[in-house]
C-alpha cells in the first residue's frame, strides 16, 4: 500500500534540515494529548537513534498521569517547571519541530521562546489553517493524527525496519488516543496498514489501551459517575448535552490532570445524540473555561467551536476556551445549540 506523504521536494528538504542540525528541539502544544506526547516522543527518539541527533523534547506544562507509562517521558523537559532550561535549548537550536499545532499561540507560554528562536522551523501537524513561519510545513488535516503522519514520515525516510518499540508503542498510542480508540476519522484503509505494520515491532496494542483507558484512580471514577449522575444536561429533542466541571468538583474527587480525559465521549452513547460539550473551569486561572466538544456523523462540532467558544479542530472532535465564569459558559453553550436547532433536530 502507498503511504508515502512527502512530495519529492519535502523529503529532501527535511533529510537536508535533519542532515545539517545539530541542535534539535521538539515540542508540542498546551497540555499534550496521546497524540502531540506520543508524536513527540516517537519522533524525538527517531532523531535521536537512527540520525544520532542531540534533540531536546520541550513542552509547554503537565500531560496526564494515564500517559506517563510512555516510553522516555522521563526525559521530556516541562517548561512551568524547567523555564531556564527551555529557554536555551531554543536559543541554542538550529532547528525546531513544531509537532500537532497549528500556530505558536498553542504553546501558551512558552511562545516568547519559539517564536524568538533563530532556529529554522518545520510543522507536522493534522489541524487545519496551519498558521507559522516555518522553513517546511507538512500539514494534512485529513490525515486521523500526528502520530499518523510521523509513522508515514519515518516509512518514507527509510526508517521503519529499524523502528523500535520505543517509537511504535507512542505512535499507536498517539493514533488511538486522537481517534477515541478509532471510533472516529479512522476508516480509511491505509490507518489499518500502518497498525499492522506497527504490530511486527512487538507492541502489546492490548496493553496500551488498557494503560490509557483503565488506568484511573479511584476518586476519578467517582467523579466521572458523579459528572454523568448530577451535572449532565440533556437536550433530548436537540440531540445535544452538555456537562460542567467546576474548582469544587476537582477539589472535591482530588482531581489530577487526565482524570476527565475523554468523558465528553461519553454522552454520545444516548441514543440519537449528535453533540457533546464539556467545560471545565480552570483550577488556577479564574474566568477561563476550557471547552471539549464531541460529535457524530457530518455534524460540524468544529464549526460550533470557532463560532462560539474560540477554538477549531476536526468535524467530529474540537475545542477552545472561553474567558468568563462557569456559569456565563453555560449560557453560551445553550445559546450555540439553539443556534444550531436545525441540523441537531434532523
Amino acid at each position: 500500500m502507498q503511504i508515502d506523504i512527502l512530495n519529492e521536494q519535502e523529503l529532501c528538504l527535511l533529510v537536508q534540515l535533519i542532515t545539517d542540525a545539530q541542535r534539535i528541539v521538539v515540542c508540542c502544544h498546551k497540555s499534550p494529548d496521546g497524540d502531540a506526547l506520543g508524536s513527540s516522543l516517537a519522533w524525538t527518539d527517531y532523531l535521536r537513534t537512527q540520525h544520532g541527533k542531540q534533540v531536546s523534547l520541550m513542552i509547554p506544562d503537565a500531560f496526564p498521569d494515564f500517559l506517563k507509562w510512555m516510553p522516555n517521558t522521563e526525559k521530556v523537559v516541562r517548561f512551568d517547571k524547567h523555564p531556564e532550561a527551555c529557554k536555551e535549548a531554543f536559543a541554542n537550536a538550529d532547528l525546531v519541530f513544531c509537532l500537532d499545532f497549528n500556530a505558536t499561540s498553542r504553546v501558551d507560554d512558552m511562545q516568547p521562546l519559539l517564536d524568538g528562536t533563530p532556529a529554522k522551523r518545520v510543522m507536522i501537524d493534522h489541524h487545519l489553517s496551519p498558521d507559522m513561519d516555518t522553513v517546511l510545513t507538512i500539514s494534512h488535516p485529513e490525515m486521523s493524527s500526528t502520530s499518523e503522519l510521523i509513522f508515514r514520515i519515518i516509512w518514507q525516510m527509510g526508517g521503519f525496519d529499524t523502528m523500535t518499540s520505543q517509537q511504535a508503542v507512542p505512535i499507536y498510542c498517539g493514533m488511538m488516543t486522537d481517534t477515541g480508540g478509532f471510533t472516529y476519522n479512522s476508516s480509511r484503509p491505509d490507518i489499518y496498514f500502518i497498525i499492522g505494520q506497527l504490530l511486527t515491532k512487538g507492541i502489546d496494542k492490548d496493553k496500551i489501551y488498557r494503560n490509557v483507558y483503565h488506568n484511573y484512580s479511584s476518586w476519578a471514577i467517582r467523579l466521572r459517575g458523579y459528572l454523568m449522575s448530577q451535572k449532565l444536561n440533556v437536550f433530548e429533542e436537540l440531540h445535544s448535552a452538555y456537562f460542567t466541571i467546576s474548582r469544587k468538583d476537582m477539589s472535591d474527587f482530588h482531581f489530577v490532570k487526565g482524570d476527565a480525559e475523554g468523558l465528553v465521549n461519553e454522552p454520545l452513547q444516548i441514543k440519537g445524540l449528535k453533540l457533546s460539550i464539556s467545560l471545565r473551569e480552570d483550577d488556577r486561572k479564574d474566568n477561563l473555561v476550557w471547552v471539549s466538544l464531541r460529535s457524530v456523523d457530518d455534524f460540524p462540532c468544529n464549526k460550533v467551536a470557532q463560532e462560539f467558544f474560540n477554538g477549531g479542530g476536526h468535524l467530529n472532535a474540537s475545542g477552545g476556551k472561553l474567558y468568563c465564569s462557569l456559569a456565563e459558559a453555560e449560557q453560551i453553550v445553550r445559546r450555540a445549540i439553539i443556534h444550531y436547532d436545525d441540523m441537531l433536530r434532523r
